[in-house]
């Protein structure tokens, strides 16, 4: 845990992602990226020279099979409090588009959806628990089906005024949160997404796996070359 805590320190120093006496909500859908996410701050908020509030929020996308009780069980044991919004974006998805890859959608709706759930708690920052192998595969994915460099940043201001987003993972690898979560044993929740591991998403995860074994150290580079200074960098400290 020493580990994920270091680069969730590392991060709020470089990109700013913490202000003093911000309300920080966590997007926790039960997967093990945002449950390790929701600890981490808990822990992180007891030494970060920053002082904050935390709570969690949690979406519900109106899935047959999704049980949020044990995100519940989750929060109340470490005195989080937590919000569950319920929201028909499944149906929206599923029924009303029948796009090949819905991913997009979906994470537009849900992002929205747990906005606008911040707005009403008078949170002042979205933290979501996408990690680096996640700003990777979103830049390949924008590389490779639109044409374009770009993925999302540590932190993300919106234009219209809307509640920033931060991403305190973003220094810590997958294989880092699988571990940390099997190995506290978090309580994840299955995800109830009837295309889940069979999206272009997933197509990119085998594809960066591939090319580091080829060459080890892709992933790291491919970071690095997110926060080189210059013309082309996607982030900027």
């Amino acid at each position: 845990m020493k580990r994920i805590l270091g680069s969730i320190r590392r991060a709020d120093r470089d990109f700013g992602l913490i202000r003093p006496g911000d309300s920080v909500a966590v997007g926790v859908s039960g997967g093990k990226d945002s449950l390790v996410l929701l600890h981490a701050l808990s822990l992180y908020r007891r030494f970060s020279p920053n002082p904050f509030e935390l709570r969690a929020v949690t979406v519900s996308m109106g899935l047959e099979g999704f049980d949020p009780a044990a995100i519940g069980e989750f929060c109340r044991a470490r005195d989080i409090p937590w919000t569950l919004t319920e929201t028909e974006i499944g149906r929206i998805v599923f029924e009303g588009h029948k796009d090949e890859n819905p991913c997009s959608l979906c994470s537009r709706l849900r992002r929205g959806a747990l906005a606008e759930t911040c707005r009403k708690l008078g949170c002042s920052r979205l933290a979501l628990g996408h990690h680096r192998d996640d700003a990777l595969e979103t830049l390949m994915m924008s590389v490779l089906y639109e044409g374009r460099l770009r993925t999302f940043p540590p932190l993300t201001r919106p234009t219209d005024g809307g509640i920033p987003q931060i991403r305190p993972l973003i220094y810590c690898t997958e294989r880092e949160l699988i571990g940390i979560s099997r190995r506290l044993s978090f309580p994840t929740v299955p995800s109830p997404c009837p295309v889940d591991g069979k999206t272009a998403r997933a197509e990119m995860k085998k594809l960066l796996d591939d090319l580091c074994r080829r060459y080890p150290n892709a992933r790291q580079r491919m970071l690095t070359a997110l926060k080189n200074d210059g013309e082309y960098a996607l982030w900027t400290h």
